[in-house]
């Protein structure tokens, strides 16, 4: 248990990718992306992928790794998260994983929870629901069957939402009633850091951030990406916007309104899922490294004696 994973945590466009790579050269280690968004190959500027420039300075696990044809689920990630882990702390004392996706970031430091067996019947149904009316009426269902994990979820998922529905109606109790069992035995301990400012700033930041993509040439990589539209793995802010403007539904100015909206919100739901975590050592986004770095020293050695 002398091994640290620290863990880089927090809302979207606030600065993790360099937190992590200073602190993946200081440790002279790795970094473990646990952002489900970067995994798939053919995503490349609407995730925010490092660039080629940072992915040269640490050496990255989980970055494009899969393509949007392949099913991957949070399952399989842990699964391998864990594996790959094991291999890292046999040459590493210290590794990195940095991640706005905080269920990916759950399933290695505390494990998946433990669902019921669901009637395969029920989400068929509520991808029907999906198709012929939308996501706002299955928003609207999840907001009655369990307001506890509406307030956390990307409510614009309709993966989540519908595996939500699912465990809600099929089990009769709420999907939130499922979570925060017993973390799994981890042969590791985590430290959590997290970045953090003032809403307005990361609200600022975003903005800024979409109006680099679409610079970046975020509408070519969404057009080449539209026979596949309906892949899981495209149901995410920044793409299905767009698909809308390109099936004329919306105009090119409101499709990219509705990108940074969207992602401020789901900045927001990302702060209140890291902030459930009272261990996280929350750091501000422009911090000085002469000063955090030696903190996390004593915050590892902390950790260790406790």
């Amino acid at each position: 248990m002398n091994k640290i994973l620290i863990s880089v945590v927090g809302p979207t466009a606030i600065g993790k990718t360099k937190l992590a790579i200073l602190l993946a050269q200081h440790y002279k280690t790795e970094i473990i992306s646990a952002d489900s968004r970067q995994f798939f190959k053919e995503m490349n500027i609407g995730t925010a992928v490092p660039s080629l420039e940072e992915l040269e300075q640490a050496n990255h696990h989980f970055i494009q790794h899969k393509s949007i044809t392949e099913e991957y689920t949070v399952g399989d990630f842990e699964r391998e998260a864990i594996q790959k882990l094991s291999d890292l702390f046999k040459v590493h004392d210290v590794v990195i994983m940095v991640g706005g996706s905080g269920l990916y970031v759950n399933a290695v430091t505390d494990g998946l929870n433990t669902f019921p067996t669901i009637d395969p019947s029920i989400r068929e149904k509520l991808n029907l629901e999906l198709a012929e009316d939308g996501i706002r009426p299955l928003q609207k269902k999840l907001k009655q069957l369990d307001p506890i994990y509406f307030e956390k979820v990307d409510i614009y998922n309709p993966q989540r939402v519908i595996r939500a529905l699912e465990v809600a109606i099929g089990s009769g109790s709420p999907y939130s009633s499922f979570l925060n069992k017993p973390k799994a035995k981890r042969e590791f301990k985590v430290l959590s850091v997290g970045l953090k400012a003032e809403r307005p700033l990361i609200y600022e930041r975003i903005n800024e951030r979409v109006d680099l993509m679409v610079e970046a040439g975020l509408l070519e990589e969404a057009k080449g990406l539209l026979s596949h539209k309906d892949y899981n793995a495209l149901q995410t802010v920044g793409y299905k916007e767009l698909f809308k403007y390109f099936d004329g539904e919306w105009t090119l100015d409101f499709a990219i309104s509705e990108i940074k909206k969207n992602t401020r919100r789901f900045a927001k739901r990302q702060l209140t899922w890291f902030l459930r975590n009272k261990d996280t050592q929350w750091v501000e986004y422009d911090y000085d490294p002469k000063t955090l770095l030696p903190k996390i020293e004593t915050d590892i050695v902390n950790l260790k004696n406790g």
